[in-house]
């Protein structure tokens, strides 16, 4: 498919935001029809934006790492992991690799059936991903949208941090109330880019530190009095 002269005058409206190389990566996922329009930001970070896009009438997700994140500390974390050894230290290289990186851990999480959004395309350094909300309205964060059922919702989490450590064989190592949605009073997960496989050095002390985060929330925050450690165990139980 070729961008038409309207699309690519809609998609240059955001050259404020990108720079050139993002420009190409957006013009090309375009292109291949993964998205026709980008509609409005979603969030915005230090080391990513994410934006809603169109896609014949239906909201998708596009999650740009931004160019000037700090590549260093994105060097220092993968270089560790086994899955990526041999991991040149370039700026590019390293922030394309980080998409890279959170795409295919999209993919082990969905083929593990945890809840987190489905992973569409990946163009250097834009991620496509399924939208989690309705009529192009994001679903809000945890942080932001108390559950009507604080237990049960924590119990929620809790079970898919178990599905994602023993069938999907990874750990989330950034969860908190800002990385899980509340989308129809169900929790989704995202932001997947520092997930670490279990093999990953000091890969328990990440899973404790996710446990504490969403343990401590639902406790200060929502009244609850869960256990970090007992969670942590259970979540690590061999059956």
């Amino acid at each position: 498919m070729t961008i038409t002269v309207s699309k690519k005058e809609k998609l240059k409206a955001f050259s404020h935001v990108f720079d050139e190389h993002t420009l190409r990566a957006v013009f090309k996922l375009s292109s291949q029809n993964y998205f026709e329009d980008l509609r409005s930001p979603i969030s915005i970070g230090k080391e990513s934006n994410v934006f809603s896009a169109s896609k014949g009438g239906e909201a998708v997700a596009v999650k740009v790492y931004r160019t000037s994140a700090n590549f260093k500390k994105m060097y220092d974390y993968m270089a560790p992991d086994p899955r990526f050894t041999g991991l040149k230290r370039t700026k590019m290289n390293v922030i394309i690799t980080w998409a890279r990186k959170e795409y295919r851990n999209l993919l082990r999480a969905r083929s593990a059936r945890v809840s987190a959004p489905t992973p569409i395309a990946v163009n250097q350094n834009v991620l496509v991903l399924e939208f989690i909300g309705d009529n192009f309205q994001a679903a809000p964060q945890l942080i932001k949208s108390a559950p009507r059922n604080p237990q049960e919702f924590f119990d929620r989490i809790m079970k898919e941090t178990r599905t994602l450590y023993r069938e999907a064989r990874l750990i989330h190592a950034d969860l908190s109330a800002f990385n899980i949605l509340n989308h129809k009073e169900e929790p989704v997960l995202i932001d997947f880019s520092h997930a670490v496989d279990p093999d990953y050095p000091d890969a328990a002390r990440y899973l404790q530190r996710d446990i504490y985060n969403v343990c401590t929330h639902f406790n200060k925050k929502l009244g609850l009095k869960t256990d970090a450690e007992e969670e942590f165990r259970k979540c690590t139980l061999k059956s």
